[in-house]
């Protein structure tokens, strides 16, 4: 059986609701419960953090990019759970203008799909009964959805929060929790978001402090009750193809980030994961067939990786018999050069021509629908990939053949294309600066 769900989520982003998740997270494990965590959207950090909190694995829900299928059963890994959380991303009704897979991308879609009742966490400072206007908008904008009830952040004193209730209990929304400021459970960021679950060396103090707060200014009983759900049993997951029988991954914290259903499909599909470390001068695993390269933030350790010869050479030596794929960090590792922010240039693989530069930032952001012209590890040349880019880096130079064609969710061209590069002993290398999600039907 499926346990039953809930939905966290906010009118925008920034308004505490990866907060609430994890004090949540952390509070139910503390009392023996056994919670499922989802991460709504394309957001590859969140998972990492919930994953730290809960023990249990964590996978992205999204309706742009996944089948329903897929999304379903996805949540059919929650089977042994006791109660499933989800975080979503921005605003709940947030999505792209064009709809992809089943859905435009917004949490909403996922409550929708799933029955899971929405806790909405409010911003209240500078307001007190006006905020309940916001949470009745919400309440009434889609009725597939349903709004369990809120939780108020932020809040600046008791005489406050009296406030603030009244106008909700006026309008007969549900207060479940008041969470007054409290910055230091606020976790350090970088340009890309949260720093990783990794290199947090005082999480579990965070996690802590988070469960103490949350469980004392949360209604916690109250808000399982809430929870619910349409799905029943579990569905069979549509089959994600490896990108060979053995991989070598590198893993480290400059190469951090593969979304945790893809991992989890390769494995099922009976594929061996290989890890091994560039920061730590490792080659790829001579064994391997195939040789993955994920994002991260290479730009960090641009210096380390340009001295990791033992990497270098190995790597090359792997690609002219195999094929190496590389995504957005990966991506840049294959190329000739990386300048990092202070304006050096590091030399990286050489594999791919790619020069990139963080001396100049351009955010890029957004889904990814991509037509390959050439084959990558697991997918055929014509195949269609649905995926999520986000990076700060400039592209300098791309001289290669371009990997494929790919548009935005307005269906509108971009231009970074991928590349990709053939050698004479049959290898080749890819990389691509989205990061695949899914294939697309």
């Amino acid at each position: 059986m499926i346990p039953p769900g809930l939905l966290i989520s906010a009118p925008s982003s920034g308004t505490g609701k990866t907060t609430l998740m994890l004090g949540l997270l952390a509070a139910l494990r503390a009392q023996g419960v056994e919670v499922q965590p989802f991460k709504s959207g394309p957001d590859y950090i969140d998972p990492a953090f919930h994953t730290a909190a809960s023990g249990r694995a964590s996978f992205n829900l999204d309706s742009w990019s996944m089948a329903g299928t897929c999304i379903d059963g996805l949540v059919g890994n929650a089977t042994g759970a006791e109660l499933i959380l989800s975080e979503g991303s921005m605003g709940l009704f947030d999505g792209v203008a064009v709809p992809g897979a089943c859905g435009n991308g917004a949490s909403a879609d996922i409550a929708a799909r799933m029955g899971w009742p929405v806790v909405l966490v409010l911003d209240v400072s500078g307001a007190a009964q006006s905020v309940a206007a916001t949470a009745l908008g919400f309440r009434e904008m889609r009725p597939d959805v349903t709004l369990a009830g809120v939780v108020l952040n932020r809040v600046a004193s008791p005489r406050h929060e009296t406030l603030v209730r009244a106008g909700m209990e006026a309008v007969g929304i549900r207060v479940l929790g008041a969470l007054p400021r409290r910055k230091e459970i606020e976790m350090p960021e970088r340009h890309l978001g949260l720093v990783q679950a990794g290199e947090q060396e005082n999480l579990p103090q965070i996690l802590a402090e988070a469960a103490a707060f949350i469980a004392e200014h949360v209604d916690i009983s109250a808000l399982r009750a809430a929870a619910t759900g349409h799905l029943q049993q579990v569905t069979a997951l549509s089959s994600v193809v490896p990108p060979g029988q053995r991989i070598a991954l590198a893993q480290d914290r400059a190469f951090a980030f593969v979304y945790p259903h893809l991992l989890d499909g390769w494995r099922a599909a009976g594929a061996e994961v290989l890890p091994f470390s560039p920061l730590a001068d490792e080659a790829p695993d001579a064994r391997a067939d195939v040789c993955w390269l994920p994002g991260g933030y290479p730009e960090l350790h641009a210096g380390q990786l340009a001295a990791a010869k033992r990497f270098r050479d190995g790597l090359r030596d792997f690609a002219q018999t195999r094929p190496v794929h590389g995504e957005c960090g990966g991506y840049m590792a294959l190329g000739a050069g990386l300048v990092d922010a202070d304006g050096t240039r590091h030399e990286m693989t050489g594999l791919l021509g790619l020069e990139t530069s963080f001396a100049r930032r351009k955010m890029h952001l957004g889904y990814r629908l991509a037509d390959l012209h050439a084959p990558i590890p697991g997918h055929d040349a014509r195949a269609r990939l649905r995926g999520h880019e986000f990076h700060y880096a400039t592209i300098l130079a791309e001289p290669d053949a371009p990997l494929a064609k790919i548009s935005d969710s307005n269906d509108l061209e971009v231009p970074e294309t991928g590349s990709f590069r053939r050698f004479e002993g049959g290898g080749q290398a890819t990389g691509t600066f989205f990061h695949m999600i899914a294939e697309a039907s």
